[in-house]
């Protein structure tokens, strides 16, 4: 392969996994996803670390854990110590570069703390997670929130020099409808078959599928490049622009995966989230019918645009020397198991689209396979840093890369995935008298059974073998006690792993194993014949090196 080996780092926001045709959807047709997933391997077993964006999106630009990266929900800020994507990216010399949605939310605090200008480099690289921003837009920006904000994201000046005037085209042009009232709100789900008031080609998707055109076409190809495109489709709100607001109908909606048994005797937790405004809007038939068809029809729009990205790439020579990777931060609901949106933990929430289609000829014993492997979003980190010949730190990063599976050399590389969710900021969250650090809940999957644990609520439990679609609590099943018991258990060493760990990695503990007595200091010995003892003698070969070493954690 000629040039150098870039990687396309593609995230939808809130697509389930199962809205591809290549993962069993029967109505909606993603030909260039579904041709993707044919030069590559497709994952049916990948798991967010949070069903929430901002969470989710800490851990794949990270590869840690919720708890461990500590930004818990939207809006927490990542704190100004912890390493992104960058950190390790840069020092290899690639530039990791973005266009579209991160959530990212910076450490102001820290930043004061220690005297980082935001405005600095560095400042720069904190807030934007290591990314050299080409162009971010995280894509909500109703009315209230815009007034908070500094500044308009630039699509709103495209949209006005395409001739939607006002304070916030992304509200009340891009995302909103004309009714025979008026102009109407897209947050609003019962005008969702509406078009939106901008063209198909002025629509956010297309947006953003040419700004990454245009970073393509103005890169002078002297350094490797990781490019996130991110998507903020098809999240809500559920507006698509013409043809697409109408090119599903009812008759093509899956019918939802839920139980009217769900409904009785529900473990408590999650029946407030069932309970939630758009658990009750998502219960009714009326409202599936109508919103689910636009959401089909914005995946649609986001597959027909990777289509001309493909085919742009294709004409420069890219596609010869860049992985494309293609996921999403989390699933939606849309009615299943009567819920609406995300935050819990069934499949529709927590499971999202992964293919990763790498050009490399060591990857074709896999190309064209599905993998039913365990895999999680941490775990794209330490593959990019794999596929652009670095280590992947085992000290900082709690995913493991994904190389060895794309190869063929494994079958698997994870025993079970872990997803967390920090609900304190839920509406209900105040009346469960549960105070911020208290609103946690922990999911641990293996290929069997899925386990959640809220402290202070009964666990759910689900048999993934005897009951696909998750119908069935086990939790409250006396048969079943001894596998909560095990699960238990595999989350609570999980959660005890030494994972803050991250200025001291094996090299270092291997060095000071028995670094007292190598170094002289004789804890609780008799006498000098204690010393003959081989094995508490010290080998004067291997004295430990206590001069401190670069990365090493060393003092």
């Amino acid at each position: 392969m000629a040039g150098h080996r870039n990687i396309l780092f593609i995230m939808c926001d809130q697509l389930r996994w199962d809205y591809l045709s290549c993962a069993g959807h029967k109505t909606l047709h993603t030909s260039n996803l579904d041709a993707l997933a044919a030069r590559g391997v497709r994952f049916s077993n990948a798991y967010c670390n949070s069903p929430i964006c901002g969470p989710s999106r800490m851990s794949f630009y990270t590869g840690r854990y919720v708890s461990t990266h500590g930004a818990t929900a939207n809006f927490v800020p990542l704190r100004i110590g912890e390493r992104n994507i960058g950190d390790h990216l840069k020092p290899l010399g690639v530039r990791p570069v973005l266009v579209g949605k991160t959530h990212m939310m910076p450490d102001r605090d820290g930043m004061a703390r220690l005297g980082i200008d935001p405005k600095s480099e560095i400042g720069l690289h904190h807030r934007e997670a290591g990314f050299e921003p080409f162009e971010r837009d995280d894509g909500i920006y109703p009315d209230r929130m815009m007034k908070m904000m500094k500044g308009q994201p630039r699509y709103n000046d495209y949209l006005r020099a395409k001739g939607h005037e006002g304070g916030n085209p992304w509200h009340w042009a891009a995302n909103a409808v004309d009714t025979p009232e008026g102009v109407r709100s897209g947050f609003f789900n019962d005008i969702a078959d509406r078009p939106a008031r901008v063209s198909e080609e002025d629509s956010e998707t297309p947006y953003m599928t040419r700004r990454a055109m245009e970073f393509m076409a103005e890169d002078d190809g002297k350094a490797p490049w990781l490019l996130h495109l991110s998507y903020i489709k098809p999240h809500w709100p559920y507006i698509a622009p013409a043809p697409y607001h109408d090119m599903y109908g009812p008759d093509d909606v899956q019918d939802p995966v839920r139980a009217e048994a769900e409904l009785i005797d529900t473990n408590p937790l999650m029946k407030h989230f069932i309970d939630r405004i758009a658990g009750q809007t998502f219960s009714r038939e009326e409202a599936i019918r109508k919103v689910v068809p636009t959401y089909m029809g914005l995946i649609k729009q986001i597959d027909d645009q990777l289509g001309i990205l493909f085919a742009f790439m294709e004409e420069r020579g890219l596609l010869e020397n860049t992985t494309i990777v293609f996921t999403s931060d989390h699933g939606d609901y849309l009615g299943d198991h009567w819920m609406g949106d995300k935050e819990y933990f069934h499949d529709a929430s927590v499971k999202i689209p992964l293919i990763i289609a790498d050009p490399d000829p060591a990857m074709d014993a896999t190309r064209g396979t599905v993998s039913d492997a365990l895999v999680q979003g941490i775990d794209l980190l330490p593959t990019f840093i794999d596929h652009f010949g670095g280590t992947p730190p085992e000290h900082l990063l709690d995913g493991v890369s994904l190389r060895p599976l794309l190869t063929g050399e494994a079958q698997d590389v994870n025993g079970a995935v872990f997803s967390e969710l920090d609900y304190h900021q839920q509406v209900f969250a105040p009346a469960i008298g549960r105070g911020p650090r208290d609103c946690r809940i922990y999911m641990v999957a293996t290929k069997e059974w899925k386990y959640i644990h809220a402290p202070g609520f009964d666990p759910v439990l689900f048999d993934l073998k005897n009951d696909v679609e998750e119908l069935h609590d086990l939790g409250p099943s006396p048969d079943h006690a001894d596998i909560r018991e095990t699960m238990h258990r595999y989350l609570a060493d999980w959660s005890l792993t030494y994972r803050q760990r991250e200025t001291y990695d094996a090299a270092a503990a291997a060095r000071f194993t028995a670094f007292e007595e190598k170094a002289g200091v004789l804890i609780g010995y008799w006498d000098e014949a204690d010393m003959i003892d081989p094995q508490n003698a010290p080998d004067p070969d291997q004295q430990p090196d206590i001069e401190p070493k670069q990365g090493s954690g060393m003092p």
